[in-house]
């Protein structure tokens, strides 16, 4: 899975999440690929530095007079913020995921309500069987899994309670 800096033609930024290069340009050829905010279709791909790792946090050196905790000790200043919470995203991170949650509920609401039969839908759209639509449904993991080895773009948005 990649993630793409994208732009519509009237200069609204967002991400999007394809399976590869060739998927995102496949999507955009069809039509698939369009603005949260404005609906647009002409999307253009911006440029985006790919993230490099310079270097590895070092563990804390073990001091003999104190003792080690099985709790994690805060982090110095400069240490990445992995390290003084391990497991949390950093806050600008977690409000970029929250407004690309809300975008794709907002996506979802306009979307056909497939159910159960997402995953056939997904394929006859994909495969060209069909006119493609905007889809939502139910899929299982191993479901989604088989889909995504197909090639088909799918992508899992927590429930909203509006659409129920």
């Amino acid at each position: 899975m990649i993630v793409l800096d994208l732009r519509c033609d009237h200069n609204h930024r967002f991400e999007g999440w394809f399976g590869s290069a060739d998927a995102f340009a496949e999507q955009c050829a069809r039509g698939l690929v369009s603005c949260p905010e404005c609906g647009s279709t002409a999307i253009d791909r911006l440029p985006s530095a790919p993230y490099v790792q310079t270097r590895q946090p070092q563990p804390p050196a073990a001091q003999p007079d104190k003792p080690r905790s099985a709790v994690p000790e805060r982090a110095s200043a400069g240490a990445p913020p992995s390290a003084a919470r391990p497991f949390a995203a950093p806050p600008a991170a977690e409000a970029a995921i929250a407004f690309a949650v809300a975008a794709l509920r907002r996506m979802s609401r306009d979307a056909e309500d497939v159910g159960e039969r997402f995953p056939d839908e997904a394929r006859r759209i994909h495969y060209g069987e069909i006119e493609a639509r905007s889809i939502r449904g139910q899929a299982s993991r191993d479901e989604l899994g088989e889909l995504l080895e197909e090639g088909i773009t799918v992508l899992p948005v927590p429930p909203d309670e509006d659409l129920h």
